[in-house]
Order: structure tokens, then sequence, then C-alpha cells
């Protein structure tokens, strides 16, 4: 059989297993559910289950190699992957000790207590890192210290969770940059540790492995990684990535000035820059790019996709009725309502996710505002259609935020994610950001992202940039109706000056945050 390069993906909601060919075809893609359950002694947390979890990441590796027959031998490389910020820690024998997912939240009083060391650390260290105490793990390692102090004195070892897969085949150490940095015990600029970070707070120095670039051999496959996973011993495994990052690569976004929205749970839109430069205003998150030599400004909006979820769930039973019966997506019938409603939906707006403020990130409790009694025009369906438009008005101001900080805003944008499934979404972003947009054909562009990682680390791909363009095909390109986008920016004036109102009202708790980062 011809050489075949796999990605493993350990993701918020999953990890799988996904065997591509070296034509970037899909071959096949094993995956197993898991979850991140909180310890009701710690309020936010989020804990990482390394025994049952390896035992699940495993199985999606047997299972890829048996749903495709392919001869392990014939695997030339072997790349991970994974949801970021979330980290493992290990004793001196090598044995996991602690872990957490990646938005655990547990971590309210360090960062408290970090503020009141120095309330312009955050800032300072921010300038250097790219990165806040809303995700970082200098807040979670402070609590380790505080409240589990006899794991904390046998910490020799923290990696994030793509390098953890790695020992787990490999028994070797490792990290690289684009998912290291999201620590913020990091230096953007060299891209590498900076132990001093964590020592000016007090914690432990030399606890993380060799930085090594993504797309490096790391090292093979052993004899019990073999035994455990089905794969050949001797291997190679790569360095991948962050799943962003890698995601950008899987979509051919590996180049200064171009750009990316990722729309699922979460949405991202990350823009490439060749400097390692941060927001003066410390507003939005800057990570080093799996690609060497290129860095990213990234801007979350939190729970687009499961606020979508959500509103199907609770008002949509017809549609998952018929849906059901009919053997269609439940969305699909949504959508071809949801068209015919006019742009702004009669000027109703809702809040959920706010444009990204990283410093002191929080956001106005869930609500949909200035509708009327009128069924013909406020029907679930116009709630609908605003949720997708909320969602691309806060991405535009994602990219305005980027502009502010970069001087630049990309030509186009590619759109991947389970959002970008939806025809109606896709137009609407499309008309709200009023530049192009582009959809890849690949569904799982993170897994390809590894795998072109994997491939460049065994010779087979000696230009990463190229092997994207190559490999990476568009299946679909919007075009803006730039009357729809000045509608639309009437409106974000609107939506603004609104959200900055509903904000208010949960700072000042008479309402609740849908979110907000530990210790805002």
């Amino acid at each position: 059989m011809a050489k075949t390069l796999m990605a493993v993906d350990a993701g918020t909601g999953s990890v799988r297993a996904v065997l591509f060919g070296l034509d970037g075809q899909q071959l096949g893609c094993v995956q197993q559910e898991w979850t991140h359950k909180e310890d009701p002694r710690y309020p936010g947390s989020m804990d990482f289950d390394w025994v049952h979890n390896w035992d699940l990441a495993r199985q999606c590796i047997r299972g890829v190699i048996e749903q495709t027959g392919v001869d392990p031998k014939d695997i030339a490389a072997v790349s991970t992957t994974c949801m970021r910020e979330g980290i493992v820690l290990y004793d001196k024998a090598g044995q996991e000790i602690w872990a957490c997912a990646n938005v655990d939240a547990r971590s309210d009083r360090e960062v408290a207590q970090l503020v009141h060391m120095d309330p312009e650390l955050e800032k300072r260290f921010y300038k250097e890192s790219g990165q806040t105490y809303a995700l970082g793990a200098l807040p979670r390692l402070l609590w380790v210290k505080n409240n589990m102090p006899d794991v904390y004195e046998k910490m020799a070892v923290c990696t994030m969770f793509n390098d953890w897969l790695i020992y787990k085949m490999t028994g070797v150490f490792s990290s690289e940059p684009s998912n290291a940095c999201t620590t913020g015990i990091f230096n953007l600029q060299e891209r590498n540790w900076d132990d001093q970070i964590a020592a000016s707070i007090g914690l432990k120095a030399g606890i993380f492995p060799k930085i090594t670039e993504c797309g490096t051999v790391i090292a093979k496959v052993t004899e019990q990684g073999a035994a455990e996973t089905g794969l050949a011993a001797g291997t190679p495994v790569v360095a991948g990535g962050g799943d962003a990052q890698l995601g950008c690569v899987g979509v051919g976004v590996v180049d200064p000035h171009q750009a990316a929205i990722f729309g699922g749970s979460f949405w991202q839109y990350e823009y490439n820059t060749d400097e390692a430069k941060t927001d003066d205003q410390c507003r939005v998150r800057v990570n080093c790019h799996s690609v060497p030599g290129i860095w990213q400004y990234e801007a979350l909006a939190f729970k687009p996709g499961m606020v979508m979820r959500w509103y199907r769930d609770a008002f949509c039973q017809g549609e998952k009725e018929l849906a059901k019966a009919t053997g269609r997506d439940a969305y699909d019938l949504m959508n071809e309502k949801a068209k015919d409603i006019p742009v702004g939906c009669y000027g109703m707006m809702c809040a959920f996710s706010d444009v990204m403020n990283y410093i002191a990130w929080r956001h106005a409790s869930p609500m949909f505002i200035n509708f009327d009694f009128d069924p013909e025009k406020f029907n679930r369906y116009t709630f609908y259609r605003a949720i997708m438009e909320n969602t691309a008005m806060v991405t535009y101001g994602h990219m305005q935020l980027v502009r502010e900080s970069t001087g630049n805003i990309p030509k186009e944008v590619v759109f991947a994610g389970g959002a970008s499934k939806s025809d109606l979404w896709c137009r609407i972003l499309c008309d709200v950001l009023g530049i192009p947009v582009n959809v890849p054909s690949v569904r799982e562009a993170t897994a390809l992202g590894a795998a072109i990682m994997a491939g460049h680390g065994v010779g087979l791909f000696p230009d990463i940039s190229k092997a994207a363009r190559e490999l990476v095909h568009f299946e679909q390109r919007y075009e803006p109706d730039m009357e729809h986008h000045a509608q639309y920016m009437k409106l974000y004036e609107t939506w603004r000056k609104m959200y900055a109102r509903e904000l208010q009202l949960a700072d000042d708790r008479i309402t609740r945050h849908m979110w907000a980062a530990p210790g805002v």
C-alpha cells in the first residue's frame, strides 16, 4: 500500500485518529467521545482523566488501522494535535499526577492573589507572552501549589496534551511553540519558555521540556507504544501543534496576512503575521503559529455553536421531528425558513459573546432584545437568524480589533468548522465582514494540518506552505452583498452600544455573566 500519514487529535469533546493519503484524502477516522468532570470540591474545575483517556486514544489508533486495513509499517509518520491550554503534570518517574482540561476555571483566588501581588503584572506578562491569566497555566499551577502541595512537590515535568500523546507513544517529553505559548510562561519573540515568568511569582522553574518547532521528528514509537496502539515500532512521531494553528494549516492559512475563521462550539478568528507583536491595550491574544516564523492574532467568540444547539433543542422540536422522519438535518430545515427573514431581523438583536477583551474578559447575560409581538415577523426563525447575525457581528468586531493592532484587514477569509456547512450562515458572515469568504472541502482541517506536519517531518512535504496550497481545496466562494453590508454596519454600531449596557448590568450583579475569566 502507498504510504499514509496519521493524525491523533485530542479535542475538547472527543479524541480521534485520522488516516490520510499523501494527496490529503482522508482514508479513515475513528473517534471516541470523552468528558472532563468537575471535582465537586473545586467549583469551575475540569479534571482530565489520563488513564481512561489514553485508553480511548489508543483505541482510536488501533481502530483506524483496522478500519482502513492499512499495514502499520506503511504509516510514514504520526503527529498529534489537541485542545490548547490543558496541562498534564508528571513526577520524576514520568508518571502523570495531575491534569486539567482547557477551560478549567478553578483558580479565581489565585488570580486575585496575583493581582494583589502586583496589579500591573498581568499586562507585563502579556507584553512578552501574548497571554493573560484568563486561560494560561500560571494561575492553575499556583492553584496546585496552594491546594495540592503534595502534588506540587512531586511535580517535575509539565506538558500540553499533544505532548502527552507523543510521550505515551514514544516515552519522550517534548514541547512545541504553538501550544506551549498558551501557558503564558513563554517568550513570543524567541518562541521559547521563559522560566523567569514562573519564578517571579514563586513557581518552580525548569519543569517544561525542550521546545522543538512544529514539524520536527521528536522520537519513534517504542515497543510498548506499538503494543498499546497497534502502530509499528520505529514509526516516526512528529511535533504537531495546537488545534487552531494546525486547523489553519489544514485550510491553507499558512502565510502572513492570511486569515481563517473556525465556527464550532467556540468561534476563532485567526490572523497571520510575521511579527511577534502584542496589542497595546491587551485586548487580543497573540500566539505562535505552527508554521515557523509566523505568529497569529487570535480572537475568540464564546459558545456560538453551543447557543445554536441550545436553541434548536429548546425551541425547534418540530424541525427535529421532521428531520428524524426525513433523514435531513434539522438545521437545514431551519435555514430554509430563516433565509426569508430580512437582513437585520426587523431590528431585533441578541447578546451572547462579546468582542474579545482579553485583559478583562467577560460576557453579558444572554438575551434577546428589541422584538415585538407580531408572530409573522418575530417567530422562531427570526430568533434563529438573529443568533447567526450576532455571531457574524462579533467576528466583524474581532477583525476590526486585530486591524487596530496590526493596521491590516485580510482581503478574504477562510471559513471552516461545523458552522461553515450552513449556506445561510456563510452568506450572513460574508455580508457582515464585507470581504469574500472561502469554504474548504476538508471537514477534518485540524487533523489534515497535523498530517501535513507529519509528512513535513519525514521529508514528504519539504515546504509547509506549498503542501498546504496543493492539498487544500475549496468547495465554495461567497462574495459580499455590499448593500447588506451597509445595513449590517448600522446594526453593528447599535449592537455595540446595546451590549455595553447589558454588560454593565452583569458587572453590577443585576444579571449573571454568561462567562467571566477567573478573577474578573
